[in-house]
């Protein structure tokens, strides 16, 4: 009997699920590379529709490298953009005219009279016609063969907010305040950003003769699910994209991840239950009815879709321990191993103890505000525990704390009246371009420097505050963090063996490392894809010490684990959950005004306090004791 697939039987938009964003990236890119030749063997213009933002520059990079490897020639491309903010010069550094250019069309042979974008300098009383004549040269070009789009976390498109309508067409918008948050890391803070912009409507948009919306990470997936699985509404934008003929979403398996397919697969048909699909049916089931997992009955697991699950495994009573106590045993006070412990289901190893710990550190605070407690627990337990500091953090210094602590070096070298002339020297030219700096200016290496040492001192501080020795404390400064821009390099040679050289000279028993990658930078995926790379070279290698080696990854700054992921979780009391906060706090540079917070406004320590506190509700809603907050962690097989 031929088995019938109904894993995608609740999506309304036909869904292509990629490993990574860049092998989704050049999918795409060879759909726009074959209509780009295939009108040109007819002698035809091929017309596209483009966006902008972090979702398409693996596209334009694959693109560009088409070009300049294959021949790929966009001699015969007529282009429209989405949309412009308003007002922006097309110069500035946040411009989508810059974006573009900068991107893919100066490392192209495109034609610059073919490619158009709205004009974000227009005088307001002449947009509407501005708008129209957008309108009417997409329509002179016989249309849009292709549009491309990227998704907001509020389910945009372009820049249709929640609440336009279908048969809107390109116009001037008011920004959703979420959007201007989410977009704020382009600009330095919430008050730079535009409260407007041009965008095409979402009728224009429907026009098209064929769309693909892209989409890459976890914060992109709460969102993806409504579009894709609920009816179409104005109130999710994209979910109007089911009403188009030829429209496919291509994303990655994080953005895909809260698709029923995978996050509740028993519901779209048979799945195979082992012990990690078992806990997180049960876990789900108990969340929500509300109720302890050891209160469920097998009325509870029948109306819930999880009649196959009982029927393999027998009475929900059986269930309900196995995974009561996974649960159990997944809350530890010692995350280094308990010494002299017998416990098999230990999240970690008793042996070797006290074992030599080292934390992979992001930014120069995510020790703290991630593990802060772990942290302080492991060096109190006897652990000789190490620091890396990735990168410098630098470009996450106000130009006002840098002035701050100018004025405290020169007042320091007047009182003491020491000559140096030099330090007097560089201080003076970093006060006259502060003066003088403009908001999209990038910084001088001297302000570079002044700001990343601000960051290394208060690293320091925070690992004497534990009890760290100097020698326990790393910079590594990884090279592809230092542009002195937001954006970033990607990883290079260099950063992998600056972490090869560290891990070679350590050899730890234990590793932490950030496994949180809604950071709106990046910074974090290419911090763990550097660690990753160096530890699977050292393996490789074929060297012994890696062999008796942990990886535990950390959330905690921009999201938490799912409680169903959770291998291991830190409780942490009332006076530990101070004592964190307390070393929150000496990173004296981010407190009060967090630059680039994303989307949530937030400082770090409330998100920190309100993610660990909720861990442990979540533990004690489910049958477990209730502890002030909780650290988790997730292990990764390397």
């Amino acid at each position: 009997m031929t088995k019938i697939d109904l894993t995608d039987s609740l999506e309304k938009i036909p869904v292509k699920i990629f490993s990574s964003p860049r092998e989704g990236s050049v999918y795409v890119a060879n759909i726009i590379a074959e209509l780009i030749r295939d009108k040109a063997d007819q002698g035809k213009k091929c017309v596209i529709g483009l966006a902008t933002g972090s979702t398409p520059k693996s596209l334009y990079a694959e693109l560009v490298r088409m070009h300049q490897q294959e021949g790929l020639s966009f001699k015969n491309v007529i282009t429209f953009n989405l949309d412009q903010y308003y007002p922006m010069d097309k110069d500035a550094l946040q411009s989508y005219h810059y974006f573009m250019r900068k991107y893919l069309f100066e490392q192209t042979d495109i034609d610059p009279g073919n490619y158009h974008l709205p004009d974000g300098m227009m005088p307001k009383d002449k947009i509407k016609d501005h708008c129209n004549d957008y309108e009417q040269q997409i329509e002179a070009e016989g249309g849009l063969d292709i549009q491309i789009l990227g998704i907001g976390t509020n389910g945009h498109i372009g820049f249709n907010e929640p609440g336009s309508s279908i048969y809107s067409k390109t116009r001037l918008v008011t920004l959703d305040n979420s959007t201007r948050i989410a977009n704020a890391y382009d600009f330095g803070n919430m008050s730079e950003v535009p409260r407007m912009a041009i965008t095409m409507g979402i009728s224009t948009i429907l026009k098209s003769k064929k769309i693909i919306l892209m989409a890459w990470g976890q914060t992109k997936a709460p969102v993806l699910q409504k579009a894709i699985e609920l009816g179409g509404t104005e109130d999710i934008p994209a979910s109007l994209l089911q009403h188009h003929d030829d429209c496919s979403f291509i994303i990655d398996k994080a953005a895909a991840s809260d698709l029923t397919r995978f996050k509740y697969p028993w519901l779209t048909g048979e799945c195979e239950w082992d012990t990690h699909m078992i806990k997180r049916a049960v876990v789900n089931l108990a969340l929500k009815l509300d109720k302890p997992v050891l209160s469920l009955t097998n009325n509870d697991y029948n109306e819930n879709g999880l009649n196959d699950l009982l029927t393999e495994k027998g009475d929900s009573y059986e269930i309900n321990l196995q995974v009561f106590y996974l649960l159990r045993d997944s809350i530890t006070g010692w995350p280094g191993g308990k010494p002299a412990s017998n416990r098999h289901s230990h999240p970690e190893r008793s042996i070797p103890f006290p074992k030599r710990s080292l934390i992979f550190s992001p930014h120069p605070d995510d020790d703290i505000i991630s593990m802060g407690g772990t942290f302080m627990r492991l060096h109190d337990q006897g652990h000789d525990v190490h620091v890396a500091y990735q990168t410098s953090g630098n470009i996450a210094v106000t130009d006002e704390f840098v002035t701050r602590f100018i004025g405290f070096a020169v007042g320091f070298q007047n009182m003491f009246d020491m000559d140096e002339s030099k330090s007097k020297h560089i201080l003076q030219e970093a006060t006259d371009f502060l003066a003088v700096k403009k908001s999209s200016e990038k910084d001088t290496d001297d302000i570079r420097a002044i700001k990343g040492l601000i960051r290394r001192c208060e690293a320091r501080a925070t690992c004497k505050y534990v009890g760290l020795k100097d020698e326990q404390i790393h910079f590594q400064n990884l090279p592809f963090y230092e542009t002195g821009t937001i954006e970033k390099n990607p990883m290079s040679e260099n950063d992998i063996v600056l972490t090869m050289d560290l891990l070679r000279k350590l050899q730890p028993q234990q590793i932490f490392c950030a496994g949180d990658f809604a950071d709106p930078h990046g910074t974090h995926k290419v911090c763990f894809d550097v660690v990753i790379a160096a530890l699977e070279r050292i393996r490789t290698a074929g060297e012994s010490w890696i062999r008796d080696c942990w990886l535990w990854l950390y959330k905690g700054a921009w999201q938490e684990w799912d409680i169903t992921e959770i291998e291991m979780a830190i409780p942490m009391s009332p006076d530990q959950v101070t004592k964190k906060r307390h070393g929150i706090f000496i990173h004296q540079s981010q407190k009060d005004s967090v630059p680039f917070q994303g989307s949530d406004s937030r400082e770090f320590w409330q998100r920190a306090e309100e993610r660990n506190g909720n861990t442990a509700k979540l533990y004690a809603k489910l049958g477990l004791t209730q502890y002030a907050a909780m650290e988790a962690y997730v292990r990764w097989n390397f």
